[in-house]
C-alpha cells in the first residue's frame, strides 16, 4: 500500500509542489490514515491546508481507495528549537542580520 501512495506522491503531487519550491515526504500509513510532511517553501505556508485538501488528499484518495484520510503533520526543526531557546535565554551569540 505504501508503494502505491509513494507512486501517487511521485507522479501527481510532487510535481505540483515543486512548481512552488516545495516537496512532500510520506511519514506513515496506518489504519487507512496517511500522514505526510510538507517540505521546502510549502512547509509552514499559510495555504498548506488548501494544498492538502485540493491536491494531496484528493490525489491520494482517488488513486488508493483504502486511504480513509490524509493529514499533514507539522514538525519544528531542531535548529529552529535551538535558536528559539537561545532567544529566550537572551544569548548574545545569536547572529544578527546586518
Amino acid at each position: 500500500m505504501k508503494d502505491k501512495i509513494e507512486h501517487v506522491i511521485q507522479e501527481k503531487i510532487r510535481p505540483v509542489l515543486a512548481e512552488h519550491g516545495g516537496d512532500i515526504s510520506l511519514v506513515s500509513f496506518e489504519d487507512g490514515i496517511v500522514r505526510a510532511k510538507l517540505l521546502g517553501k510549502c512547509s509552514g505556508c499559510p495555504l498548506a491546508m488548501i494544498t492538502t485538501e485540493e491536491v494531496i488528499k484528493k490525489e491520494i484518495m482517488e488513486a488508493v481507495p483504502q486511504v480513509r484520510d490524509v493529514y499533514v503533520v507539522q514538525e519544528t526543526s531542531p535548529d529552529l528549537i535551538a535558536f528559539a531557546k537561545k532567544l529566550l535565554q537572551h544569548d548574545t551569540d545569536i547572529p544578527k542580520n546586518e
